[in-house]
């Protein structure tokens, strides 16, 4: 059983060889060198705590007391 969606695009943005570049918006490749977040390669290993989740959904406030009782 797969931990993540086997259907992800490769991005050096989470890319086990990349790391955040501390000045500007790159990634620091130790395979490709500079490379833009957006962008791969072909030595792409996917890492999956580089992965930024989706934000939850928004929940509904509105609520009527009396679905509560039984």
């Amino acid at each position: 059983m797969p931990l993540y969606n086997s259907d992800i695009p490769p991005r050096c943005e989470y890319c086990r060889h990349g790391r955040p570049a501390p000045d500007a918006d790159a990634i620091l490749c130790v395979k490709q060198g500079i490379m833009l977040p957006s962008s791969s390669c072909s030595k792409f290993k996917y890492d999956a705590l580089k992965r930024k989740p989706r934000k939850a959904p928004k929940l509904f406030t509105d609520y009527d007391p009396d679905e509560f009782k039984l």
